[in-house]
């Protein structure tokens, strides 16, 4: 019968209890260094009311550039992963559940205005051709009822012509879920950077 050497059996305890010891001191190091970013916008942000409370002209300047103006997420997104990094140091995991998954479908397309409009059935679900943000949600002339999502590469895609949205400005959408609804003509541009761009790049 051959003998255990229990020698064995004590390095490996104790390089199991080893890797567990290294693991728990990256999540200590995570949860450290997310708790002081989570600080640092803390007072970055109690620091602004204060200076807000103070000083009403500033306030409503900071108003007015919210809800007049497009806010880049993109460019907000860059500079809060410089100075601050990823809020979490994981992939982002794709949700294959989702209740409204679908392509852009459409039987025409034709050049209007700044952008195109597409020939869809009466009452079309319109899904996202990108993740993104909404910066905008209202009535633009030409257009209609109007949705804008600027996509993670800073391009700004127009839906118009828009019916029946539950969407809210600064709404994350996932690519693919429900933009709205239209009757007949869905109306798209695509922008970057103050220049129109050309939508056979997105519209397949």
């Amino acid at each position: 019968m051959n003998e255990i050497d229990p020698s064995k059996y004590i390095d490996i305890i104790n390089k199991k209890n080893g890797n567990k010891k290294d693991k728990d001191s990256v999540i200590k190091k995570y949860l450290r260094g997310l708790a002081i970013r989570v600080f640092i916008v803390l007072i970055l942000f109690l620091s602004l009311a204060i200076v807000c409370k103070k000083n009403n002209n500033l306030k409503d300047k900071i108003y007015n550039y919210i809800y007049t103006e497009d806010i880049s997420f993109t460019k907000f997104k860059n500079i809060y992963n410089k100075y601050l990094g990823g809020i979490l140091p994981l992939k982002k995991e794709v949700n294959t559940e989702k209740v409204f998954n679908e392509k852009l479908k459409y039987s025409d397309v034709s050049i209007y205005y700044d952008g195109v409009k597409l020939s869809v059935s009466e009452g079309y679900l319109v899904p996202a051709l990108k993740e993104g943000m909404v910066v905008f949600i209202g009535n633009k002339d030409n257009y209609g009822n109007t949705v804008i999502i600027e996509d993670l590469e800073g391009t700004y895609i127009w839906y118009g012509n828009i019916n029946n949205t539950s969407l809210k400005l600064y709404d994350y959408v996932e690519e693919g879920s429900f933009i709205g609804e239209v009757n007949n003509n869905l109306y798209m541009v695509f922008s970057k950077d103050d220049k129109y761009l050309n939508y056979e790049e997105y519209i397949k």
